[in-house]
């Protein structure tokens, strides 16, 4: 992804929280990489994102591995023009160490959620999907995550 791609999905996600989901917007997300692979976003470790103890609040956390997770399915819902209602189903969080830097969310099934969402324009019924996302914090612990989620993509065609 170019930096002009780059920019255009960071303001896209951005002007998405804005109007839908405010705290999207409030935690000032980047979306680092988006294709066909991998959706990345960077969370920027900053005052409003810390809790009590100095490190990344476990909210924020919880934003950004939504984001990750939704992003590539919203991508493709998108790319094929169908109604289609995008929320999760359930959430696993599992939190490993305190992140104090910035950290990037990453999902790695971008093929698996593209046949997802066909998978729902096909069948016209709900579907399900488990989806992983983990954190990272490079400047603690390089490729070690920090916390890793587990999240129930949950589509169906709008009538």
């Amino acid at each position: 992804m170019g930096i002009a791609e780059g920019i255009k999905q960071t303001a896209f996600v951005r002007l998405f929280g804005l109007a839908k989901i405010p705290l999207i917007w409030f935690v000032r997300p980047t979306v680092v990489e988006l294709n066909e692979t991998t959706t990345q976003i960077k969370i920027p470790f900053i005052r409003k994102n810390k809790n009590h103890l100095g490190s990344m609040y476990f909210g924020v956390l919880c934003t950004a591995a939504d984001l990750a997770g939704g992003l590539a399915a919203m991508e493709h819902i998108n790319k094929s023009g169908k109604a289609i209602s995008l929320s999760f189903k359930d959430f696993k969080a599992d939190f490993h160490k305190r992140a104090h830097g910035d950290t990037f969310f990453t999902n790695n099934q971008g093929p698996e959620i593209k046949s997802f969402i066909e998978k729902v324009i096909e069948s016209g019924e709900r579907q399900n999907m488990s989806v992983d996302v983990a954190a990272t914090t490079p400047t603690q612990f390089g490729d070690e995550p920090v916390a890793t989620f587990q999240l129930t993509l949950s589509c169906k065609l709008k009538n």
